[in-house]
């Protein structure tokens, strides 16, 4: 029997297609909803076997609506539909996502098979507690290279780039992270290290990684 699936996506036009497109693969799609309260409400009507997220719009994160979603009822499978391969960049964190949790990235969901399969396996992975699956299918090498340099950045380095991306300064950043101007140059300056950004007198540094993150993001959602 097909799990009974409610889909989260507050993208009406995404939600108009998505939803036909996973009945004409079989899945038993028995509720949209396009905001969080909705979807609490249609939790607990329908009692559908999993939930499929798709919520990163004007802060709204998929994240903490899954957590929300698995207090109300623990062994609901779950099912997030991401663009990011990194979610640090975006200030949210891998600890916060719920156990069991299936991550598919959307340009993997292109193919409807890979995203029915995780609909399909996310209950018992759910009830058996199992440990969060990112889902990405295949890459390419510039995708690879991508994952290696993601992977070198520690979680106060990716913050510290973020917040210079957003436009705070060394100060702002020092008092937001608890930490003195001089450390956050110092990060900066690794930071700057790994991207291999070379001092340049016609180019601000700081603009040069500013420019390398938003590459960065954005190589990382497609």
């Amino acid at each position: 029997m097909n799990e009974r699936v409610l889909v989260v996506v507050n993208d009406g036009f995404e939600l108009s297609t998505l939803v036909p497109a996973l009945r004409l693969h079989d899945m038993d799609v028995i509720g949209e909803a396009r905001s969080e309260g909705v979807a609490i409400t249609l939790l607990h009507r329908l009692q559908p076997d999993v939930v499929l997220l798709d919520m990163h719009v004007a802060g709204i994160s998929a994240i903490a609506i899954a957590v929300n979603l698995r207090k109300a009822k623990p062994n609901i499978g779950i099912v997030i539909l991401e663009s990011c391969a990194d979610i640090r960049l975006r200030g949210e964190r891998s600890i916060d996502i719920p156990a069991g949790t299936k991550i598919v990235l959307k340009k993997s969901a292109t193919d409807l098979l890979v995203l029915c399969q995780a609909i399909t396996e996310s209950k018992i992975s759910a009830q058996e507690n199992h440990a969060v699956a990112w889902i990405n299918g295949s890459v390419s090498i510039h995708e690879a290279s991508l994952g290696k340099l993601l992977v070198q950045l520690t979680d106060a380095q990716v913050q510290t780039l973020r917040l210079v991306a957003e436009g705070f300064t060394n100060a702002h950043i020092g008092r937001m992270r608890y930490v003195s101007e001089k450390a956050v140059e110092q990060m900066i300056s690794r930071v700057t290290q790994e991207f291999n950004i070379q001092p340049d007198r016609d180019r601000n540094m700081r603009v040069q990684l500013v420019n390398e993150y938003n590459k960065w993001l954005s190589a990382s959602r497609h």
